[in-house]
C-alpha cells in the first residue's frame, strides 16, 4: 500500500491525508472542518506527542462531495479506507467536525475501532456553533474566503479582557495569510457545514461500544459543557475530561498526558 509511505497524499478510496511519526501502530485522526479537502500542512499539529508510539494519519473527507452527502456517508468512507489500508481495528481521534463523523463510525463500524477519543466535539453542535458555521457557509457561497476565515478565527479566539483589542487584529492577519494564493473551491466546506448542522446523535450514543474518552475545554465556543457531559454520559463506560478556561480545541500538557494515558490502557 504505497500510499501509506508518503508524508501526504490520497488513500485508494480518495481520502486525503497527512502522515507524521514512526510508531509501530497507526492512529487515525478524523480532522475537523477545513475549507478544502486536500493534504495540507499542520494537520497533525497538536498531536506530535503521540508520534513516538504511533504513526499518525490526519485524514479529511474526500473532495468533490455531492450536495446531499451525510456524516454517515463520510463515516462509511473512513471505514472503507481503514479496512483497505489497515485491516482494522485502529485507534481514532475525532476532533471537532471529525468527532461528529467519528460517532457514526464508532456506532456503525465497531469492528474497525480499538479506542476512541472524541476531542472537542459532542453529540450535536451548540447553538452558537451552529450559527457561526452557517454564517461561514453563507460567506463561502458568496466566495468571500477572507471574510469567512476572519469570522471563524475571531469566533475561536477569546474576546474578553485584552483579547477584545487583540482579537480583531489577529483574526484579520491570520485570515489574510490563509487567503493568499489561488481562490479555493469551497463546495466541500459548504456540504460539510450543511450536514453537520443536522448532527443529532444523542439517541445513538448508546451504540458506541469501544472505550471512549470525551475531552474538551469548558470555554469551547462551539459547544456547551452540558453537551460534553451528555455525550460522555450517553456512551457506555465513557470517560469525561473537561479543562477549565480552555477553548477550541483542547490542547496543552495535561491534555497530552490524559490522551496518552487513555491510549496506553
Amino acid at each position: 500500500m504505497i500510499t501509506k509511505t508518503s508524508s501526504s497524499g490520497y488513500f485508494h478510496n480518495g481520502l486525503p491525508y497527512n502522515r507524521a511519526g514512526h510508531g509501530s501502530k497507526p492512529l487515525i485522526i478524523f480532522q475537523g472542518l477545513m475549507f478544502e479537502h486536500k493534504p495540507q500542512s499542520g494537520m497533525t499539529f497538536g498531536y506530535n506527542f503521540l508520534e513516538k508510539d504511533y504513526t499518525l494519519y490526519a485524514v479529511l473527507r474526500k473532495p468533490g462531495l455531492p450536495p446531499d452527502y451525510s456524516l454517515k456517508d463520510m463515516a462509511d468512507d473512513y471505514a472503507e479506507m481503514i479496512r483497505q489500508e489497515f485491516g482494522g481495528p485502529v485507534d481514532v481521534i475525532g476532533v471537532s467536525t471529525g468527532g461528529s463523523v467519528a460517532q457514526y463510525f464508532a456506532a456503525d463500524h465497531p469492528e474497525l475501532l480499538r479506542r476512541l477519543v472524541i476531542h472537542s466535539s459532542a453529540h450535536t453542535l451548540g447553538e452558537a456553533g451552529k450559527q457561526i458555521q452557517l454564517k461561514i457557509g453563507h460567506l463561502a457561497r458568496k466566495g468571500e474566503v477572507m471574510h469567512a476565515w476572519q469570522d471563524l478565527i475571531s469566533f475561536i479566539l477569546p474576546s474578553k479582557g485584552i483579547w477584545r483589542i487583540l482579537n480583531p487584529t489577529i483574526a484579520w492577519t491570520a485570515a489574510s495569510l490563509l487567503s493568499l494564493g489561488k481562490k479555493p473551491d469551497l463546495s466541500d466546506l459548504i456540504v460539510t457545514i450543511e450536514t453537520e448542522d443536522k448532527h443529532a446523535f444523542k439517541d445513538r450514543l448508546k451504540e458506541i461500544s469501544a472505550p471512549t474518552l470525551v475531552i474538551a475545554g469548558l470555554k469551547d465556543p462551539f459547544y456547551t459543557p452540558a453537551l460534553f457531559r451528555e455525550t460522555a454520559a450517553g456512551i457506555p463506560g465513557a470517560r469525561l475530561v473537561l479543562y477549565d478556561k480552555m477553548r477550541h480545541p483542547a490542547t496543552g500538557k495535561q491534555f497530552e498526558r490524559d490522551v496518552m494515558a487513555f491510549f496506553k490502557e
